[in-house]
């Protein structure tokens, strides 16, 4: 049996991949969601994790997802960094795959965060959220959610405020928790999420 450790960075991301997960990976792999409560404990943590996964990968069938938001970090850079880690400890990656096209390392970055995805599939949001409009998602801001200026949690929080949701604090895993179970993994605009399905699927062949 196959393994999938998924690394994210905060609680919400994690809620959101124990429900994603099961629909990608549809059983063909048994997977674990490891939350480091932050981008820099992520970073910090991974070299000693994938050391670890170094060693396993020589009884067990390893596989490696890295999830991490891009913020305000350049991206190219950001990813740069993720590829060095495992690089660095003798992990292969999708991006440099061995010339039979085999790795064991898929690194993401969400654009700029999690709350892009939710911006991807309005249809999901609607479900969740009844009063907001089915039209969000054709209003100029909103039409690339990976393009999203100003703090996506915060746009996303101030369209839900409009009509009445979460005029105080915003919860990110109460949001993901509601929206998640409603997301369609072929329908979603943002590109950040389709290159997440995508890297998922292509860790399971």
């Amino acid at each position: 049996m196959r393994y999938l450790y998924c690394h994210v960075e905060e609680f919400s991301m994690a809620e959101t991949l124990r429900v994603l997960l099961p629909k990608l990976t549809k059983e063909r792999v048994q997977w674990e969601v490891i939350n480091h409560g932050s981008k820099d404990r992520l970073l910090k943590n991974l070299p000693n994790r994938f050391q670890g996964y170094c060693a396993l990968s020589q009884v067990m069938d390893l596989r490696l997802l890295v999830l991490v938001d891009r913020d305000d970090d350049n991206c190219f850079v950001l990813k740069e960094k993720l590829e060095k880690i495992a690089k660095d400890k003798g992990l292969v990656t999708k991006s440099a795959s061995l010339p039979d096209g085999s790795f064991m390392v898929v690194n993401r970055i969400v654009v700029e965060e999690l709350e892009a995805w939710f911006f991807g599939d309005i249809p999901a949001l609607c479900k969740a959220y009844r009063r907001i409009s089915a039209t969000l998602g054709s209003n100029k801001k909103f039409r690339n959610p990976d393009a999203i200026r100003g703090g996506t949690w915060e746009a996303l929080h101030r369209e839900m405020n409009k009509v009445g949701y979460y005029h105080g604090h915003f919860p990110k895993i109460e949001v993901a928790r509601n929206v998640t179970p409603h997301m369609s993994l072929s329908a979603n605009r943002s590109a950040s999420f389709q290159a997440f399905c995508q890297g998922v699927e292509a860790l399971l062949v």
